[in-house]
């Protein structure tokens, strides 16, 4: 039986009465007083999740640059030092390593923020590629990362406005921190990078701070409802960047692993699409359960599906036929072998502007 890893957090997480479950290795809170509320948290005011089981590495070395513009998606040429960039790590068929956010130090040194499940897969991949003169360092043993978002999350922090995608070395009450102006929710917020020994102390300063502690189950409502993927769902090293919507993030006039696919998926047109959907009749759709056309015929499958607490309804994602991805187009849902009507929806599926009246 496999022994759980746990973030240095996990005296705190047990001491709130969180429920805690397995996940890519790492025992971690699903949930303190439950996901709506926690939700909900989010939407209207501040929460923090603990999503220390991130990995950290290190790309460090003259050729750095270089390096990274051979092996990741997007164009690095377009950042500079205390800017970052969600990028992919591609195989070559086009497929999807990894989705990843990459931070410039400087122009010889980068860090990148990888997922949990994929941190040794990612490392060795790097690893193997490595060119002289650079070094590849898995450091994540020495960082926790806190995510803090939400509508009030800078107030609630004392942050002041910062572009999205850019860092800076500060502090929280004293507790010295990366400041990264990111997140995996639609909303404004901050990823803290800080020191494994410094993490409890910077968690009670930001709980000080009015922000309710959310779990993984939030986490995964959250993304979803503004249609970001999740690796292992949505997006896997069996899935291009073309068919899941994330061309946007390849940098298709530069040589990168896999980019000649991807160049002849985009020219041709991918033969799927993952589409967002929400239910028009009631059931909440599941990872796994068939997408049907109005016949009853299986055209796709879901790979993301829950309730969203914000529109009342079950909503999700999945890869369908590239004709059948365009709003509007009804489907159905196989749910425990009922069918339930959905239709299909514009990206995000909700947004922060929308609330606003937008």
């Amino acid at each position: 039986m496999q022994t759980l890893l746990r973030t240095p957090l996990f005296d705190r997480h047990v001491a709130l009465g969180a429920r805690l479950v397995p996940f890519a290795g790492w025992e971690m809170p699903v949930q303190y007083e439950g996901v709506i509320p926690e939700h909900f948290a989010v939407r209207r005011d501040c929460g923090v999740f603990d999503v220390s089981h991130m990995g950290e590495l290190e790309v460090e070395g003259p050729p750095a640059r270089d390096f990274l513009q051979s092996l990741l998606s997007n164009d690095l040429d377009r950042i500079g030092p205390g800017q970052a960039q969600y990028t992919l790590l591609t195989n070559d068929q086009g497929g999807i390593v990894d989705d990843l956010i990459a931070y410039e130090r400087s122009p010889e040194s980068f860090l990148l923020i990888v997922n949990a499940s994929n941190r040794e897969a990612d490392f060795a991949w790097l690893q193997e590629r490595e060119l002289d003169g650079m070094e590849v360092r898995d450091v994540s043993d020495g960082y926790a990362l806190l995510a803090v978002q939400g509508s009030r999350s800078l107030e609630r922090l004392g942050l002041e406005e910062a572009p999205t995608f850019t860092f800076a070395d500060g502090e929280i009450d004293g507790v010295e921190c990366t400041i990264n102006r990111t997140g995996y929710t639609g909303e404004v917020g901050v990823e803290l990078l800080v020191a494994a020994d410094a993490a409890g102390e910077l968690w009670d300063r930001v709980l000080e701070r009015g922000a309710v502690p959310c779990g993984l189950g939030a986490r995964d409502t959250l993304r979803l409802e503004v249609c970001y993927p999740l690796h292992g769902n949505d997006i896997s090293p069996e899935t291009d960047a073309i068919s899941a919507g994330l061309g946007w993030v390849c940098a298709l006039d530069k040589e990168f692993t896999g980019v000649a696919e991807l160049r002849r998926v985009k020219e041709e047109g991918p033969a799927r699409r993952l589409a967002a959907f929400v239910m028009d009749e009631p059931g909440i759709p599941r990872q796994g359960m068939a997408i049907l056309d109005g016949a009853g015929q299986a055209v796709g499958e879901v790979t993301s599906g829950s309730h969203s607490p914000m529109l009342e309804r079950g909503i999700g994602l999945g890869y369908v036929a590239a004709d059948l991805a365009q709003p509007g187009t009804e489907v159905m849902i196989d749910i425990r072998g009922r069918s339930r009507r959905a239709s299909v929806t514009k990206k995000p599926i909700y947004s922060r502007e929308e609330r606003n009246g937008g």
